[in-house]
């Protein structure tokens, strides 16, 4: 069964910068390709970026030029840095991988921007 950790969140002032990290109980982001997604109250699940197994990346207009997807060499921690935050970039901040017709989801890391 695989396992994901998100980590890194916590409450910034707009301009400010978070990393997030998502861990893997095992070396999978070279295997399977991962997204990070975010939830703010009130609102659906969002995709925010995605990095594919060939190392493809994909951003969501709101974040593009911000936010920063990357992996390990390792292929177990999939990174988001996000940088220049906004109000709008609050919510709950979640890793997903896609194995055949599963979806594994971290439990998710709080990110708060607020002044």
């Amino acid at each position: 069964q695989l396992q994901l950790v998100e980590s890194g969140g916590g409450l910034v002032q707009p301009g400010g910068s978070l990393r997030l990290s998502c861990a893997a109980s095992r070396s999978i982001f070279y295997i399977y390709g991962v997204g990070w997604y975010r939830q703010a109250p009130g609102k659906q699940r969002e995709l925010v970026a995605t990095i594919s197994t060939g190392g493809t990346i994909n951003y969501a207009d709101s974040v593009q030029g911000r936010f920063t997807i990357f992996r390990d060499s390792a292929g177990r921690t999939v990174y988001l840095q996000m940088n220049n935050l906004k109000l709008e970039d609050t919510g709950v901040y979640y890793c997903k991988v896609a194995i055949t017709t599963i979806d594994y989801w971290g439990q998710g890391t709080q990110v708060t921007v607020s002044s």
